[in-house]
């Protein structure tokens, strides 16, 4: 399995559950969720045909590959709100073509809005690939996997995305628990921790926690 398919399994498996009650003391985090779904989807958007087939900061992935891959796991959260298997769900949405991903995003992000309103998902236990959590546990997990790959597919495609500070405190808080800064791989699938300035700003300080190069 690579670094991107392990990503929304390994990244907050430890202490999903203490970032809901301790980082984030709201005990709904799916504004967040859905703050990150959208901002991922306007990323999405945004990258243009003559850039499909560049590199991105998660190596395993091409733009385009890492664009469906984002299709992927919002139809993943679909499934998983539903009591489904997860990994029913292909990490990379191969039927997107080019030129359908706005659309088939939208089509993803509308199943999950409606998935996800159901209020006593928050305490649902939910089946994710690496175990099962409750929703509200599971909705900090795919912020945070959200986060970090509309980061990679904007910095692939020259776009300057604008975070919510809300969005990314949650992660932040939840960042040390979720991922040692060693050891850096096998268990822990990547790359070492990337030094940054104390004040950086937070998305800086929090893709370099997980190997990537602000």
């Amino acid at each position: 399995m690579t670094e991107t398919e392990n990503l929304g399994e390994t990244l907050t498996a430890v202490t999903a559950v203490t970032a809901v009650t301790a980082a984030n003391p709201d005990p709904d985090p799916r504004p967040g969720f859905v703050q990150a779904v959208g901002l991922a989807g306007r990323t999405v958007a945004a990258v243009r045909a003559d850039q499909l087939d560049g590199p991105t900061p998660c190596t395993a992935y091409t733009v385009r590959q890492l664009s469906n891959h984002l299709i992927a796991i919002l139809r993943r959260v679909a499934v998983i709100g539903r009591g489904g298997d997860p990994l029913s769900v292909p990490a990379i949405a191969d039927d997107v073509a080019d030129g359908d991903g706005v659309r088939e995003w939208a089509a993803a992000a509308r199943d999950v809005e409606a998935v996800w309103s159901d209020p006593t998902i928050l305490s649902r236990p939910l089946r994710l690939p690496f175990g099962t959590l409750p929703g509200a546990a599971a909705a900090v997990v795919y912020t945070t996997e959200f986060t970090l790959h509309t980061w990679d597919l904007a910095t692939a495609t020259g776009q300057r995305p604008s975070w919510d500070p809300a969005v990314l405190a949650v992660s932040l808080a939840a960042m040390r628990r979720a991922v040692p800064a060693e050891p850096r791989g096998g268990q822990v699938p990547f790359a070492a921790v990337v030094d940054v300035e104390a004040d950086a700003p937070d998305i800086d300080r929090l893709v370099a926690w997980y190997g990537r190069k602000p």
